[in-house]
């Protein structure tokens, strides 16, 4: 369980190419030195004040191809900053994306989220994410890009399903109030 990850370049020779650097750092947010992957996960729900992003339908795809460029930009981010770079915050993007669309599937009636709701979710995916349940301690350890994208896409759909629940806990508690 690592909280804050080193900062660290294995290969200073090794330039990335500038749209894999402003990718996979969504715009240096993965520069940040300090808590750069929660950073990440709050710049991910900036997306959903854009109108329309919290349909499942454009959600979806939109997470499918940030997905697989996230999965090609890390690992020639890798190839200069090691395993599992700080600067790659895209996989906390996504994971975010994957937290909030879990979260609306079991809440069609929601119409817009909130802020206790967007709390919620960003809280239960960065504990998710630090914590990493299996599988994601897998994917975690793989020290692959594809790894990188995956711990965070588990670490979502474990934050998703325990939004769902906690949600719908208080909510049921909160009414019989």
């Amino acid at each position: 369980m690592r909280f804050i990850k080193e900062k660290k370049v294995v290969n200073e020779n090794y330039h990335p190419d500038i749209f894999s650097v402003l990718f996979s750092s969504c715009f240096y947010i993965g520069y940040i030195q300090k808590a750069s992957g929660t950073f990440g996960s709050l710049f991910g729900i900036l997306f959903f004040l854009i109108p329309g992003f919290q349909n499942i339908y454009i959600l979806l795809p939109v997470i499918l191809i940030c997905f697989l460029t996230g999965v090609y930009t890390s690992g020639i981010m890798m190839k200069r900053f090691g395993d599992d770079p700080s600067e790659v915050v895209i996989d906390e993007v996504i994971g975010m994306w994957i937290t909030v669309m879990i979260f609306l599937l079991f809440n069609t009636e929601v119409a817009a989220l909130n802020f206790i709701q967007f709390s919620v979710l960003f809280l239960a995916f960065r504990f998710f994410d630090i914590v990493k349940v299996q599988p994601a301690k897998y994917f975690d350890r793989l020290d692959t890009a594809f790894g990188v994208m995956m711990d965070d896409v588990i670490a979502g759909i474990y934050a998703g399903a325990a939004s769902v629940i906690l949600l719908k806990l208080f909510n049921s508690i909160w009414s019989n109030v």
